[in-house]
């Protein structure tokens, strides 16, 4: 039976293994290419442990960003606990900018803004980073249309930004994982 839009969910918001950038570097793929970067072999232990310590949940949905690796770790966490993997755009990580041309310089320049502003845009003056009020409404709007599709626990394959968007924990490491409360109502 489908949960109703008014029902409490529990979701585990789960921060993907490590990252291996330094194979995306290796080919010269600064910027938007490392959304590609698969896990290290640290990361894909650290999804395996996490499918482990989740396997009493009773999850009965998981739903994973689109970048590899995010996919790559909901890939593991599913077939352990014989989940299929959705995915959904809108729990991918934050956008440092908006118009697609990002460097590393310019990355490391808008995370140095986004903490400076405390994840908001100065009053008046529009950034081409996301703030992290929009970045926490497309993340419940996913939650919103995944939640609506089950009764039991939800695992979100996420990243740090976004969970810290939602539940106001900072610093959840790889393969660490936030207990959120979705309640539509709110």
């Amino acid at each position: 039976m489908f949960g109703s839009s008014a029902s409490v969910t529990q979701i585990y918001l789960v921060r993907h293994g490590e990252p291996d950038y330094g194979r995306v570097d290796e080919q010269g793929l600064p910027g938007a290419a490392a959304d590609s970067a698969p896990l290290t072999a640290a990361g894909v232990k650290q999804a395996e442990a996490l499918a482990d310590l989740l396997s009493g949940i009773g999850a009965t949905y998981l739903v994973s960003s689109p970048y590899t690796r995010a996919l790559q770790s909901a890939a593991i966490i599913g077939h352990r606990l014989a989940l299929g993997v959705r995915v959904d755009y809108d729990l991918r990580d934050w956008l440092p900018d908006n118009t697609g041309r990002r460097g590393v310089a310019d990355v490391r320049a808008a995370q140095a803004e986004f903490t400076a502003y405390a994840g908001e845009w100065p009053d008046g003056i529009e950034r081409r980073w996301e703030p992290r009020s929009r970045l926490r409404e497309r993340a419940l709007a996913a939650l919103a249309r995944h939640t609506a599709l089950t009764s039991g626990p939800v695992l979100a394959i996420t990243h740090s930004a976004v969970i810290e968007a939602l539940t106001g924990a900072t610093g959840t490491a790889h393969g660490g994982h936030e207990y959120y409360r979705y309640d539509p109502a709110e």
